[in-house]
């Protein structure tokens, strides 16, 4: 049973977009009712995602995604379209009204289930007899009990088949373990067999305290040393990160982001509650979008080798974009947080903490560390290097600040520094300008490909039609008597868009994207919405009933061009058959 168009449009208004929006993105104000921020859902440096709060909706113009409030949660949160409804009427304290679960909700649900028993199974594993090797590697890392208890922590055994067998007494079938990532299918596709095989588990546990995936860490010299759960219905890699379960209810008020399992596990135990790790990929957008939500300050704790360092630059330039503070803890002699906590303590780890440095610090000393300054050339290359890093601050403040650094630094007067910053940030701003006039210029044709076809096949016809959907969302009354059918449109989509319009206005169903999410896919309303934003089409009252006539004869005259055009073909056609067979 599907959700009545009254309780979504309800459960919209409740979840004000630019509100729910607000908590992932920062908007700021542009023009009339419009917010603008940077797209979560795409890398950019110049603000082209649009919140409308007239119509509720957003939408980006340069990568065209875009929907309602519950479409928007949809994607950012990796919900299905029920578990999105459900994580709004939380917010909103509404009740879900009670139908039952589609397959995919229960499927869903199971596989949470079974990775919650699985995780059971490897903490049993562990703290039986047979869990020795992962109790020594425990012991050898100084692992208490106590936090490989609050970690969940257990032991895949080695051998094909004990979780298998065990998932199997309890009732799940072969195939659900292969779907979880828990299970591979032989080479000959008959049986499963364990994925993870003499690994000490830590489960991947998500934010609401769902067990999602595991990483298991191998315990013996075979490879891969650390091995992931796969991408499954529940599990995202690049969505999640280990151990935020429990770092979002940390007081200190901020995130410590290690680069590993066993270095988040070893901070937590020193004391540092607010420790997190990616989950075997370097940072995501979407991680950093996870982070902000619960910190407004991140410490980056990798490793100090040249990976590390790799890794850390890279951070900085996704995490900024979020307005998080950043800074960046180097830790002496190549260690990891791990080594330098059993080296030296937790005292003198939190020491460095306090003692750390700005991302922008950290960036303008690596650069100066690429160069002799004693050498005029690489003095000057140091220069422009660093006014880059610089010119890409957008406070005042802090430019003139690092720009009286950087000159005391090179021995260059503070005003030709000064220039050279303030110069190269007016070739980054029109960069950006330019970048944003592409994009804001590029059709809804660009991203079209799994919403229809990549191109309209009538592009004239076409146009007329979006003009059609866009004035019977506006003003559906317009359309009463009004000679035309979606059987006469050029683009299958556009024709269903039409028709479940014209459908849900009959059933006088108000109108709003809210009400529409659940009838079509996420590509199909990020098109809708494109449509609806076009300001080719009038808004105006007046404009509306000639619009809608200049469309209909469009539409027409092109269905009547293309069926003359498919007549004549087939009479070319039978005369070169004639012609052929002596006919």
């Amino acid at each position: 049973m599907a959700f009545s168009e009254s309780f979504l449009q309800e459960l919209a208004d409740r979840n004000e977009i630019t509100e729910v929006v607000g908590g992932y993105v920062k908007l700021t104000k542009r023009s009339g009712s419009n917010l603008f921020g940077l797209c979560p859902f795409h890398s950019e440096k110049t603000p082209s995602f649009s919140v409308s709060q007239d119509k509720q909706i957003y939408h980006c113009f340069g990568c065209g995604k875009g929907g309602s409030v519950i479409n928007f949660i949809m994607e950012i949160e990796n919900l299905a379209f029920r578990d999105a409804v459900e994580f709004l009427a939380r917010r909103a304290g509404m009740e879900v009204p009670d139908d039952r679960p589609d397959e995919s909700r229960q499927r869903r649900e199971r596989m949470l289930a079974l990775n919650r028993d699985s995780a059971r199974f490897f903490f049993r594993q562990l703290t039986g007899p047979g869990g020795k090797a992962a109790q020594d590697y425990i012991l050898n890392r100084k692992i208490s009990p106590a936090t490989a208890k609050t970690f969940g922590l257990g032991f895949a055994p080695n051998s094909w088949d004990t979780l298998t067998s065990a998932m199997k007494s309890r009732g799940y079938t072969e195939q659900e373990l292969a779907d979880a990532g828990l299970a591979r299918r032989g080479k000959s596709g008959r049986g499963v067999y364990d994925t993870f095989r003499n690994r000490l588990m830590f489960p991947v546990i998500d934010v609401r305290g769902n067990v999602i995936g595991f990483s298991g860490r191998i315990l013996d010299d075979g490879e891969p040393k650390y091995m992931n759960s796969p991408e499954t219905l529940v599990f995202n890699k690049s969505r999640n990160l280990f151990a935020l379960n429990l770092a979002k209810k940390s007081k200190s008020g901020y995130i410590i982001l290690s680069e590993g399992n066993i270095d988040v596990v070893a901070l937590h135990q020193a004391g540092f509650d607010s420790a997190v790790a990616s989950l075997g990929t370097s940072l995501t957008a979407e991680q950093a979008r996870l982070i902000s939500r619960y910190a407004k300050e991140v410490i980056i704790a990798y490793d100090s080798d040249g990976a590390g360092q790799k890794a850390s630059q890279r951070a900085i330039g996704i995490l900024e974009k979020l307005d998080l503070k950043v800074r960046v803890l180097q830790l002496p002699d190549g260690k990891d947080p791990d080594e330098f906590i059993k080296m030296k303590g937790p005292d003198a780890f939190r020491n460095l903490l306090e003692t750390t440095e700005n991302h922008v610090e950290y960036r303008l000393q690596r650069v100066r560390s690429q160069f002799d300054l004693n050498v005029d050339e690489q003095k000057v290359e140091c220069l422009k290097r660093s006014a880059e890093i610089i010119a890409e601050l957008s406070s005042p403040v802090e430019r003139q600040v690092y720009s009286m650094r950087l000159a005391e630094l090179t021995g260059v007067s503070a005003e030709v520094v000064g220039d050279e910053v303030e110069r190269t940030r007016k070739k980054l701003l029109y960069r950006a300008k330019k970048q944003y006039e592409r994009d804001s210029t590029r059709t809804v044709r660009a991203v079209r490909p799994a919403a229809g076809t990549p191109q309209y096949e009538n592009l004239r016809s076409a146009r007329a039609e979006e003009g059609l959907i866009r004035l019977y969302y506006l003003d559906p009354a317009l359309f009463d008597g009004a000679d035309i059918s979606p059987e006469e449109f050029s683009s299958p989509v556009l024709a269903r868009f039409f028709s479940v319009l014209r459908e849900k206005a009959q059933a006088h169903t108000q109108l709003s994207m809210a009400s529409l999410a659940e009838s079509f896919s996420g590509d199909e309303i990020s098109l809708l919405t494109n449509i609806l934003n076009d300001p080719s089409v009038p808004d105006a009252q007046p404009n509306r009933r000639r619009a809608m006539d200049d469309y209909i004869e469009i539409i027409k005259s092109e269905k009547q061009s293309g069926s003359a055009g498919d007549d004549l073909m087939a009479l070319a056609q039978q005369m070169r058959n004639r012609k052929r067979y002596g006919g």
